[in-house]
């Protein structure tokens, strides 16, 4: 327990707010709220990734709902590889006209599902 001139001290050594750096979602490029925020293995752990991004939970859905874990660890395994396909341009384009904190349930490709 801190005696009250030490925590006086210490008060008027910090700043009184300590400002956050918003995340940004690689994918969408929108900021993320803390309620939306899951990390993603651009290789999955399956196949030996390690690093972590965070990531919209709605686009981090779509990425697994659209792409193998094959797929994402030999051709997709970067933002900027997933930004390019297709479907997920069609995609990006309609998520960006939503709120930060849009989240809506994502469904298996029939690729996918097969």
């Amino acid at each position: 327990m801190l005696g009250k001139i030490r925590q006086k001290l210490l008060a008027d050594t910090f700043p009184k707010e300590i400002s956050v750096t918003e995340l940004v979602c690689p994918i969408c490029d929108r900021p993320i709220p803390s309620s939306q925020k899951d990390a993603h293995h651009f290789v999955p752990k399956s196949k030996g990734g390690k690093a972590t991004e965070y990531l919209h939970r709605i686009c981090h859905r779509q990425i697994h709902a659209l792409f193998t874990e094959t797929q994402l660890a030999r051709e997709l395994n970067t933002a900027e590889a997933i930004k390019e396909k297709a479907e997920m341009q069609k995609f990006i384009a309609w998520v960006q006209s939503k709120p930060h904190d849009f989240y809506q349930r994502t469904s298996k490709s029939h690729q996918i599902k097969k």
